[in-house]
């Protein structure tokens, strides 16, 4: 009775006599296998890098601006406008019970800002000291600010990190002084760079309290009311209630500036977990058909193996005669061809595997993390897994009918072969 190392020596050297032949077949899986990691590799990587662009913004946020809505209500005729309010902020906080968390924000866009080095223009909000807990904003140096800041409208500032860079060239900012539109504001804080690559504005801005923002500079305007502000911004207790919190702030919105909550275009709003959401089913849906297009690949390459393995057992029909002639039992014939098969495709899955994930470690020390909205790829779990799960299936089918023709032969048959 054979080994089951002497079995696998005439696997080998079976394989090894039909080199050409082999290496196509292999290279067929190989490019298969290789080319289903590397795409949905590629895909992750572009989810991963829209998942961090987004958390620029802070997690779950849902921002909210002032619109226009009909000047009539049920009439669309005349539109006019409505301006969000700190009291409206201070509502969805009171009133909305499915909301965790908002903040206000007064914005102000090229305003002059001055240092004892350099002048630029620049964006200056005005914001509550819950700010960071709702947006993304960790400090590097210094501290945020804080509610005595904001209750005694101290004039205090929080650099970004392109601004302190832009104000304070070679030199240290915090401490220092820096001139918003000609009042001057002690720079209590510096910020970290938030996202990646260098196109982000919102390492440029600055941030001041909102009282003081509110005191110096106002929105200006016919019917503009005392306390506007440009945008409220508030978090879901949970993505499970995300839809409530949207309708319970949508209908205190509406109840306080007279319009409709179902009225169309009322909202101007972003949601960023709608965004997430949908950005999800995108790459979900590019997984799905570059998964089934490396399944139809590797189920292609499992024909061809399956094609060459008959090719074979007819080519070494004689062989077959007789090795059975001289003791070798069916077992032992099936094993044998069954063994050719599943090499064949194991090793040509491995090296498509081995390839993808080279190929992608190089694409990372490439690119880095300086490419915005776009993650270095890397193996996905699922799809490695799904690929081993499908080696493994294809290799059985495309072994087990070849060997099961050649250990059927009768070796008083097989002779005769010509």
């Amino acid at each position: 009775m054979q080994s089951f190392g002497d079995i696998f020596g005439q696997v080998f050297r079976a394989i090894w006599a039909n080199k050409l032949r082999s290496f196509l077949t292999m290279f067929g899986i190989a490019w298969g296998v290789g080319s289903m990691l590397l795409l949905i590799g590629v895909g992750e990587g572009f989810r991963v890098g829209q998942r961090q662009q987004l958390s620029r913004f802070g997690s779950d946020v849902i921002m909210m601006w002032g619109g226009n809505v009909p000047a009539v209500t049920s009439q669309h005729v005349g539109m006019r406008p409505y301006y969000l309010t700190l009291r409206d902020e201070q509502a969805i906080v009171t009133q909305a019970p499915d909301v965790r968390d908002a903040t206000a924000i007064l914005e102000r866009g090229n305003m002059q800002e001055q240092s004892l080095y350099e002048t630029i223009t620049g964006t200056v909000d005005g914001v509550q000291v819950n700010y960071p807990e709702v947006r993304n904003l960790p400090i590097a140096e210094g501290r945020f600010l804080s509610p005595s800041d904001e209750l005694n409208r101290n004039n205090v500032a929080v650099l970004g990190q392109k601004s302190a860079i832009k104000l304070f060239p070679g030199h240290p900012a915090l401490g220092s002084w820096v001139t918003l539109g000609g009042t001057r504001f002690l720079v209590i804080g510096v910020a970290q760079k938030i996202g990646h690559g260098d196109n982000s504005s919102l390492n440029e801005q600055i941030y001041i309290p909102l009282s003081v923002m509110r005191n110096k500079f106002p929105l200006k305007g016919d019917n503009i009311p005392t306390d506007a502000i440009t945008t409220i911004q508030y978090q879901p207790r949970s993505h499970a209630v995300h839809l409530a919190a949207l309708a319970e702030v949508h209908t205190i919105i509406a109840r306080r500036h007279g319009f409709d909550p179902n009225a169309p275009q009322a909202f101007n709003e972003w949601d960023t977990i709608q965004t997430v959401q949908m950005v999800d089913k995108i790459f979900d849906a590019m997984d799905t058909f570059l998964g089934g297009v490396g399944l139809v690949t590797l189920a292609l390459g499992a024909v061809g193996i399956v094609n060459i393995m008959l090719v074979s057992v007819t080519e070494r029909t004689r062989e077959i005669g007789l090795r059975k002639a001289i003791g070798a039992t069916s077992r032992s014939i099936l094993m044998q061809f069954f063994l050719e098969g599943i090499t064949l495709t194991g090793v040509s899955g491995l090296i498509g595997i081995g390839g993808a994930t080279g190929f992608m470690w190089l694409l990372q020390k490439a690119i880095g993390q300086g490419v915005q909205g776009f993650a270095p790829p890397h193996v996905v779990p699922w799809t490695a897994a799904l690929a081993f799960g499908s080696l493994t299936v294809c290799g059985v089918l495309s072994g087990i009918y070849p060997a099961s023709r050649a250990a059927a032969l009768e070796p008083v048959e097989a002779l005769r072969k010509e």
